[in-house]
């Protein structure tokens, strides 16, 4: 099974993880028993996938990364260098809670993570939404939401191309058209 994918020699697979074809995992990773990577998708150097998280396809993970256990990833997102993840929002070393104490987080289809962002848990990040590097996401994050700051507040909105909208929602980039929609924006 691991002939259609490639792992490099100082990466850790545990026995029981699940390796889509196409994907690569580069220098010093480890992913964890239980974890289920879609196909097409790259591990930077120092990436570690914990047990049981769930990453669809074309997802591409960059260097220094973690991805805790409690937190799902849909297809085509990009997590840049060194964001964070968390799982627990009131962690204590002598009173380890374990799998029951872990909040979910979401990661929908294409969104965006920038660099050393920090994704507190218990949120969901919408469809192609973009998260600037260094934000803090504290809350929902709305489908095309550009977020930035910390906490992260809303800046305005983005393309499924990546190009930020202006305010009548047509992307001057590729010609996309968008209208508000209940959990963010919608193409038209």
């Amino acid at each position: 099974m691991k002939d259609d994918f490639f792992v490099h020699e100082s990466s850790y697979i545990d026995e029981g993880a699940q390796i889509g074809a196409g994907t690569k995992i580069w220098h010093f990773c480890h992913v964890q028993a239980g974890a289920c990577m879609g196909e097409n998708c790259s591990l930077g150097q120092n990436v570690n996938i914990g047990a049981n998280v769930r990453m669809g396809k074309g997802v591409k993970v960059q260097n220094n990364v973690s991805v805790y256990e409690g937190v799902e990833i849909e297809d085509y997102v990009f997590c840049g260098p060194s964001c964070v993840f968390t799982n627990d929002l009131t962690p204590r070393s002598k009173y380890p809670k374990g799998r029951a104490g872990y909040k979910k987080t979401l990661v929908r289809e294409g969104a965006s993570i920038g660099a050393n962002a920090t994704i507190v848990c218990g949120h969901t990040i919408g469809r192609w939404a973009m998260i600037a590097s260094g934000a803090v996401v504290t809350k929902d994050v709305p489908d095309h939401a550009l977020m930035a700051g910390v906490p992260a507040r809303q800046r305005g909105w983005v393309c499924e191309c990546g190009a930020v909208l202006e305010d009548d929602l047509c992307c001057r980039a590729c010609g996309r058209k968008y209208r508000q929609a209940d959990r963010g924006l919608e193409e038209i």
